[in-house]
Order: structure tokens, then sequence, then C-alpha cells
């Protein structure tokens, strides 16, 4: 065992190299005191824009709220749907619920986990009104057809973009566009961990629409068109300044960011190749991968309750050798307890409920070493091969 501990996601050791740079910047934010709307957040969110190449970047409290907000803006209504992956954290479909809406769930693609566009338009209803395409793990949704649907049936796209920031996706007809930018709004997440972080929650909102971007600002200013005019009901939702200074400092080096993960993922998936119980992920022809995740599938030798018990008995071992892992998602939205009497699913699950059982999630991130990732892909192989499923 390596005498340091792996992490899922090294912030110190990011905190470390970047120590200078950051501390400048919050040193700056705590002398002028201006901890709410300082100036760092107005110049965080024009860069933001200008690395998206978006006209409009609004910040906010956290990612759900940037979800949240999103709907608010699109005046949807109670009684409305959005469909949503089934596979996916459950930000997007508590903030549907919350605002009276209700979630239409629509099973996934087993390769690259987001959401199966083949599968939505058997899922749309008179009441639908939006689709939000989450870009998860860390490569963009098939955008070309979702578009195309969407456009068909007079359905809005929100792009949940809080772990593929940076991603591009490529068009048919040669356009690139970063995930976030393509649908009438993008929705991101600074939560520590992922690929753009604050040391605290942030989100943001990003839009081409420049009516649509006001009343944004608006919804998360307590409706405010001016101070203490309040034209709608909003929330109370701003990122820090100090949010911002940090995050101004660590978008100057997403790419590099995006190119250690991508190392380490390349990696993975040279040493892992040969590996006959584990299913790699699949990266799309027509999107860039930010690897804010490796996700690996177990192979089912039978049933998938089966493989769900090898997993967490797979993930005791490499824990007893130093080596976290994580599930990302053990229950698909379908089986999630608040959501089976309120959520329509058209169509059925099976991926979804397959994924939650056999996926495993290995460590990742800007700072690992050649030693570190030599020790995990060696001790994962010898414990595939000694417990042979």
């Amino acid at each position: 065992m390596i005498e340091k501990q792996i992490q899922m996601v090294d912030l110190q050791g990011q905190y470390h190299r970047l120590k200078e740079e950051i501390d400048a910047a919050m040193q700056t934010v705590i002398e002028s005191s201006v901890f709410i709307n300082g100036p760092q957040v107005k110049a965080f969110s024009d860069h933001l824009a200008k690395y998206l190449d978006i006209p409009y970047v609004v910040p906010c409290g956290n990612g759900t709220d940037a979800l949240q907000i999103a709907l608010m803006a699109l005046k949807l209504q109670p009684g409305d749907e959005v469909i949503v992956p089934a596979f996916t954290y459950v930000a997007a479909a508590e903030v549907i619920a919350l605002l009276g809406l209700t979630p239409v769930l629509v099973d996934v693609d087993p390769h690259t986990y987001n959401i199966d566009p083949r599968k939505i338009e058997e899922s749309i209803s008179r009441n639908t009104k939006a689709i939000i395409a989450v870009h998860l793990f860390g490569q963009s949704c098939d955008m070309e057809p979702i578009l195309k649907i969407a456009g068909m049936y007079h359905l809005y796209v929100v792009e949940d973009n809080a772990q593929s920031i940076g991603a591009e996706y490529t068009f048919p007809d040669g356009r690139v566009k970063k995930t976030g930018t393509m649908g009438i709004i993008g929705t991101t997440s600074f939560f520590p961990s992922k690929p753009l972080a604050c040391y605290g929650d942030g989100g943001a909102l990003m839009t081409s629409d420049e009516e649509l971007a006001k009343r944004i600002r608006m919804i998360a200013n307590h409706g405010q068109e001016r101070k203490y005019h309040h034209k709608l009901i909003g929330c109370n939702s701003r990122l820090d300044t100090l949010h911002a200074a940090v995050l101004d400092v660590k978008l100057k080096h997403i790419d590099e960011f995006t190119a250690a993960r991508q190392a380490v993922a390349a990696k993975y998936d040279e040493a892992l190749a040969s590996c006959g119980q584990l299913i790699l992920p699949r990266k799309s022809t027509f999107s860039t991968h930010v690897y804010h995740q490796y996700t690996v599938r177990l192979k089912p030798s039978g049933d998938v309750t089966d493989t769900a018990k090898y997993r967490e008995s797979l993930q005791v071992s490499l824990k007893e050798k130093g080596i976290p892992t994580m599930v990302y998602y053990p229950l698909p939205l379908q089986a999630q307890e608040a959501y089976k009497w309120m959520a329509r699913t058209p169509g059925n699950m099976d991926e979804a409920a397959r994924l939650s059982q056999c996926v495993l999630s290995l460590p990742i991130h800007t700072e690992m070493t050649g030693e570190e990732l030599e020790y995990i892909i060696d001790t994962l192989l010898k414990e595939l091969q000694d417990r042979k499923m």
C-alpha cells in the first residue's frame, strides 16, 4: 500500500498547487470586505461567458437553485411535465416536483449513461413542456436529436451541465458547441468536487436570450427589477464574492484540469481494456469527455442483485487497501421513494435499473500521481482475478 491516502478527488492537493493565486484572490475580497455582489462576481461571470462563448452567465447559490430558477424563468405551470433521465442525481426531479410540475422519467443509454434520445419522443404528452438534458459524468448528451425533437413538439431544452463543463459537442454539420450553451438555458454547479469548483456551494445559469437572462437575474434576486421593487416571485440565490474569486482563478486552469483527468482516464482505458469483468465507459463520437467521473460497469454473471452484492464486497476490500470508490447512483429515480407516487414513467427503465446495480466509479482527479494510479490498477485487477463472479 502506498503511504499517501488516495482520494476520489484531491481538493487539498489542488489547493496547494494553486495556493499563491487563490490566497491572493481571496485576500483581495477580504480586504475589500465586499462579500456579496463584489466586483469579482461580475468578473468571473464575464470570463465564464467568454470561455463558453455565450452572451449571458448569471451566477447563483448552487446547481439545484440553477435548475429551479431555469424552470421558473420559463414560466412553467403546475401540471406541466418535464422529461428527465431516470439515471441521474435527484436534483433535476426534485426542482420539478417542488414547482408543482410532473417529472417524466426516460431511460438512458447503457454505454454513455446519458438520456436515450430514441426514447424521448414516445414519452411526450400534451402536457410536456421541457426536457432536462443531464450531461452525466463528463460528456454531452446527443444534443442534435434532442433539439430536433424539442423543435418538433415546441419544448424547451434545459441543460444540466454540473458534471461536464468544458466538454464540447460536435453537430453533424461540423458546428462545435460547449455543453450548457445549446439549449434555451444551461445550468451548472460549482460544488467542490465538480470540474469547475469553489470552496462551498455555487452555481450558474447561461443563456443566449437577453430577455431570459434579465428574468433569470430578477428571479435569483428576490424577483427585483430594482432594489425594493419586486416584479416577479423570486428567491435568494447568490454566488458569494469569495467563491467567485476562487472560481475566477480556477477557470484559468480549467483546460489543464481537464487534460489531467483525461490522462488518468487514458491510463485506466489502456490497463483495464483486457479485463473481462469490466465494461469501460464509452466515449461518444460526438462529444469530448472531461471525466468528472471514471465509471465502469461490473459484468453481471447472473441476477443483477448478485452483481450489486459483489460490487459491495469489492468496494469493502478495496477500501481496506486504501482505495476509495463510489456508486453513482445506487437507486434510479423510478425506485426513489419520494418519486414513486408522482413521476410519470411511460416506458420501461430497464437500463437505469441495471446500471444502478453494476456501476462503480474509480478515483480520478487533477492531482493523481503515476504511483497512485498504478497502485489502483494493480490492486483492482488482482481483486477481480481473485474473486471472479
